[in-house]
């Protein structure tokens, strides 16, 4: 960074960082102020919320009621430390998490300045509202998950970088590390450019993030006996994604989300036509950026077994930064005609499912699947709280850990491997009490998974199990459906033994209508 830059950043207030702090803090609690009482969803109930509890119950840095992953502590601690301050409770949760967000934001806008220092107009307003305004990012502000706070140190770091603060930015990256182990991405960019640059002592400061990382591997090797957490999380999130179809469906995958998904392709657009137009990406600032964005995207094609967006975060705010940079040089008309529509798209994919089967986390379908689930652990809880119910992950472990929030009483939950029409045929019938069926994923009707070549490809490649539908699995199980539940496409059939009665589990005289479908609706 010039002299020029450097001076004009000493000059910038507190009060102003403040200001802002507080605008964008203010825009993400007022959108998510619906949400703020939602139960946990999915990994967070799976993974962060019980490890974050064993460590303010136990002081256990390595979780041991749930198994143990790579996971740096960092996040966990966090949400430790605001429980004691807030106590425990899902609002707690999501208030703590939107904190962190919002700083998030703050640190994008001061970064979309950075790289915008040569575009007219006000660019960082509208990478920002595409933030905002973005799936991934709207959902990931309030989850207890890894991924919006290493979108935080992720842009910190870079801001800091380009702003030749190295130590800084090294520190940052100690962070980083700390929040989750793929940061570590963030610092061999840094020391390599540097390296490039012929900056040999500036590089070494980046290895401090790799000496603390490996010093959290060797904690887990001492704890565990596995330097991942688990050999199962090893192979998984390691060894399976390198086979070499996997790592090229990934990486098409990336690409798509990142450029093209919810009417990016025309913030894309943008981007090449400022390429072709203007030096305006190719400064050094710009190509230290884009190398940052090419090496994440890479390096989550080749770790994680699940293709996940979210994984993608950290680097958003690079590309809709780029994107309103490159309609920045559009004429005016087509420059607000342009950052309407892509606003608009990104928003309108908050509400509408792609024909395609994706994680309920990409976009708010992930409410509808934690209302539907909270409703299902309600009615049981009511009805058959001394019965056996069997399904599928989560809800056996909602309905078996009242710390999660869906239930006051552990229920007895037994998990199945899956809901195909043949696992459900192969069940002990005369053995079974409750049943849950529920949608796991979308599958629309016209999807592409049910073109035969495609749905063969993905059995067969990633041992793909399509979701049951309701008629299948009403055709299979010998009970009655008791109770149904159904958001925006989204479905749950509680199946009872009619032998039921007799055990007296339940009796008809008691009965009376659960709260919780109200209160969440």
């Amino acid at each position: 960074m010039d002299q020029r830059s450097r001076g004009t950043a000493r000059r910038i207030r507190l009060e102003t960082y403040a200001v802002f702090f507080v605008l964008f803090a203010a825009i993400l609690f007022l959108s998510h102020m619906p949400l703020l009482k939602l139960p946990y969803f999915w990994d967070e109930a799976g993974h962060y919320i019980p490890a974050a509890l064993d460590l303010m119950r136990d002081g256990a840095w390595v979780p041991h009621s749930v198994v143990p992953e790579i996971h740096p502590p960092a996040v966990m601690a966090y949400l430790a430390a605001f429980w004691r301050l807030a106590g425990y409770a899902p609002a707690s949760t999501r208030t703590a998490m939107l904190l962190l967000s919002s700083f998030a934001l703050l640190a994008s806008f001061l970064l979309a300045i950075e790289l915008s220092k040569e575009v007219r107009g006000a660019p960082a307003f509208l990478a920002v509202a595409l933030l905002c305004a973005s799936p991934i990012f709207f959902v990931q502000s309030m989850l207890a998950q890894l991924d919006a706070p290493a979108m935080l140190f992720t842009v910190l770091a870079l801001l800091l970088f380009l702003q030749d603060r190295i130590v800084w930015s090294a520190a940052v990256c100690v962070v980083l590390v700390l929040v989750k182990e793929t940061g570590i991405v963030v610092p061999l960019v840094f020391a390599g450019w540097l390296l490039y640059e012929r900056r040999w002592r500036d590089a070494v400061w980046f290895a401090a993030p790799a000496l603390v990382l490996g010093g959290w591997i060797a904690v887990l090797v001492h704890r565990t006996g596995s330097w991942l957490g688990n050999p199962e999380f090893t192979r998984y999130n390691l060894w399976y994604p390198l086979h070499p179809a996997r790592v090229g469906v990934a990486l098409v995958r990336r690409i798509y989300y990142v450029f093209f998904a919810n009417l990016h392709w025309v913030g894309t657009a943008a981007i090449v036509y400022g390429w072709r137009k203007s030096r305006l990406f190719l400064s050094r600032s710009w190509r230290i950026a884009w190398l940052l964005v090419a090496a994440h995207i890479v390096a989550v094609s080749l770790l994680g077994g699940a293709v996940l967006a979210r994984y993608l975060l950290p680097v958003m705010p690079i590309v809709y930064t780029a994107m309103v940079a490159g309609l920045s040089l559009y004429r005016r008309p087509l420059q607000l005609a342009s950052g309407i529509v892509l606003v608009a798209g990104v928003a309108a994919a908050n509400f509408i499912n792609p024909p395609y089967p994706f994680p309920f986390e990409d976009n708010l379908a992930f409410a509808d699947f934690v209302k539907l689930q909270a409703e299902t652990a309600d009615y049981i809880q009511h009805w058959y709280p001394a019965a056996r119910v069997d399904s599928v992950w989560p809800l056996t472990l909602e309905l078996s850990r009242p710390d999660l929030g869906f239930v006051d009483r552990k229920i007895a939950a037994r998990s199945i491997h899956d809901l195909e029409p043949k696992t459900l045929a192969a069940l002990d019938w005369k053995a079974e009490q409750v049943l849950v069926v529920y949608s796991r994923t979308w599958d629309p009707e016209f999807s592409i998974l049910h073109f035969q070549p495609i749905l063969s490809f993905w059995r067969r490649v990633y041992g793909y199990v399509p979701n049951v539908t309701a008629a299948e699995a009403r055709a299979v199980v010998p009970f009655p459906v008791e109770a149904h539940f159904e958001r925006r496409g989204q479905w749950v059939d509680v199946y009872v033994n009619p032998e039921m009665n007799r055990k007296g589990l339940f009796t008809a005289e008691t009965r009376r209508v659960p709260r919780r479908k109200q209160e969440l609706d």
